[in-house]
């Protein structure tokens, strides 16, 4: 009898052991980290620029996948849903995480329930371009534009709920103008059409935007964030444009399924603070116009149920429906 329970009781520590064993270790294989926008977009930028320096800290290779559609909800969902062992991450957006639960009213699975925020990684604003064609010199003279041509012009976006999809809606809704969105499925896919003057305006990030308009491809009015963006410091926000409270900006965040082993997510956010803490790769994401996050990975997790809430009311207030 005695043997039988020494057995039993051998066999219940080499099992409670196995995962903290398999945690030690961790990473024994390459990690994959998931971006829901295509190649080129800032999504794809900030996945490949963490995937490398943290790929270094980890010693083992991230391979960076993009997997677009539905706004960002194809790469959250296959995240969600994978092993949660740490080797599928996910490169979140705010418009994945707190807006699209109020778009797509038939999702399979919850990003705020079904994701941990590991933590976050930067903040970015966007910025109203206009073709070169269009007549108008500044954002008032493009309300009056609007005003006088009610369903003429048009903005383009990276999908629906994505951040400068909202701007545009901010934008129609403050300003009282009557604008037509033209989704696409990613920034880097908007660009050209609106380079070609086949839709007028936009809220770009800075990577899509601000290349643009230094060789004089396209006219920059305004930002969307609250302050002005170092990466463009003589340009007014909206706020200063006659619109105040304006913003519209995108945060992105590392992101791991749920369930994900609390021993592995500290590992990956520990590298991550470190990593955000070096200068090179601060320099990185200031030369793409990306703003260093501000807030702990405590006070980014506490907030986004709270933004989930704010943007179901913008959402609903300007009657967005997924394309």
């Amino acid at each position: 009898m005695k043997t039988i329970h020494g057995l039993a009781a051998a066999l219940c520590v080499a099992l409670c052991a196995g995962p903290a064993l398999a945690q030690a270790g961790y990473p024994e294989k390459p990690l994959r980290l998931l971006s829901g926008f295509p190649a080129g977009g800032p999504s794809d930028i900030v996945a490949r620029l963490v995937g490398d320096k943290l790929g270094e800290a980890l010693g083992k290779p991230i391979v960076v996948e993009d997997v677009t559609g539905a706004s960002g909800n194809i790469a959250s969902e296959r995240v969600a849903k994978s092993a949660p062992d740490g080797y599928t991450l996910l490169m979140g957006t705010s418009g994945m995480i707190v807006v699209n639960p109020s778009l797509y009213q038939k999702l399979t699975f919850d990003p705020v329930r079904d994701l941990v925020p590991i933590v976050e990684i930067c903040v970015q604003p966007n910025f109203l371009v206009v073709h070169n064609d269009v007549p108008a010199k500044s954002v008032a003279e493009l309300v009056a534009l609007a005003r006088a041509q009610p369903g003429k012009l048009t903005f383009a976006s990276g999908g629906v709920g994505t951040s400068n999809h909202l701007a545009g809606e901010l934008f129609k809704s403050m300003a009282k103008i009557d604008i037509v969105h033209v989704p696409y499925r990613g920034v880097s896919v908007a660009v050209p059409d609106l380079l070609a003057g086949r839709v007028n305006m936009a809220f770009l990030v800075a990577p899509a935007a601000l290349p643009q308009v230094r060789e004089g491809k396209l006219r920059a009015f305004a930002v969307s964030s609250l302050k002005r963006s170092p990466a463009a410091p003589d340009l007014p926000t909206m706020a200063e444009q006659g619109f105040p409270g304006f913003e519209a900006t995108a945060w992105y965040a590392l992101m791991a399924p749920a369930p994900t082993p609390v021993e592995i997510v500290e590992r990956l956010r520990r590298d991550m603070l470190r990593i955000l803490a070096q200068p090179d790769f601060r320099k990185k994401l200031d030369d793409v116009g990306m703003e260093m996050t501000t807030r702990s990975p405590a006070e980014f997790a506490a907030a986004i149920p709270g933004e989930v809430v704010q943007w179901a009311k913008v959402v609903k207030d300007a009657g967005i429906k997924p394309e």
